[in-house]
């Protein structure tokens, strides 16, 4: 009688493998993404290209075209590692696209590789109607004229941005903080907000979204967080996760 593989424990990804396509230079999604993997869980990345120099507001426009550009070569190779799901984790490149744009995308890029495919903010819109949420408070690590493109595409959404706040004094988002993407959060927040959502995978934000949580008493969703939730949804793997926030620990 033969025996059948799937499930071996000894097999990269016997739960799940999940793709996610990163911007050339961020250095944050690769390890928030291991960080939040459950065991059996394999998590596998595919850089997109662009040129000039990364994590400035200065060229960022062109910057996510080329990478825009690049998306059906980086979707064909991460495609080879059999994932469950491939998630473009660059939220500004929704904000670029605009909503028609981003969903015909979608629907092309998961035609052509036979997988299933997400961005990070529609992760993000999944994981706020999880929670029933539907007045928000947005923060950026943007510059002013992209920060105001996604709150545009939150509202065509149908959801109500009742708060706004975005870093200041900005060099390179590839260098900010926890530190400073609880403040922003902060900032952000109103009384009538129902969550919190924090903006850009490049800003790191697992270390803080429990604490941020707990301190304003509301749920804190980031767009890295809601990645890897609607990845592990997709896949059917449990996403409750402690440490992380409600969305992982729904009540």
């Amino acid at each position: 009688m033969g025996t059948w593989s799937w499930g071996n424990a000894d097999m990269v990804g016997w739960r799940a493998r999940l793709g996610f396509l990163v911007p050339p230079g961020n250095p944050t999604v690769e390890p928030e993404m291991a960080e939040l993997a459950p065991a059996g869980v394999s998590v596998h990345f595919q850089r997109m290209s662009a040129s000039g120099p990364t994590g400035t507001h200065a060229g960022q426009d062109e910057r996510i075209r080329d990478q825009i550009t690049s998306l059906d070569a980086a979707t064909r190779l991460l495609a080879m590692v059999s994932p469950s799901v491939i998630v473009l984790t660059h939220t500004a490149t929704s904000y670029t696209l605009g909503q028609d744009a981003e969903a015909d995308l979608t629907r092309r890029q998961e035609a052509a590789s036979g997988i299933r495919f997400v961005t990070a903010f529609g992760s993000v819109v999944e994981a706020l109607r999880f929670l029933g949420i539907r007045r928000i408070a947005y923060a950026t690590p943007y510059d002013a004229e992209l920060t105001e493109r996604g709150r545009e595409h939150l509202i065509l959404h149908g959801f109500d941005v009742v708060g706004m706040a975005r870093l200041e004094g900005v060099r390179n988002i590839y260098e900010e903080t926890t530190a400073r993407a609880y403040a922003v959060g902060r900032h952000a927040d109103r009384p009538e907000a129902e969550a919190v959502f924090l903006s850009g995978t490049g800003m790191p934000t697992l270390e803080i979204l429990q604490a941020l949580e707990s301190d304003l008493g509301k749920p804190v969703i980031s767009a890295s967080c809601a990645a890897m939730w609607n990845a592990l949804r997709i896949a059917g793997v449990s996403t409750r996760i402690p440490g992380y926030g409600r969305l992982f620990a729904p009540t």
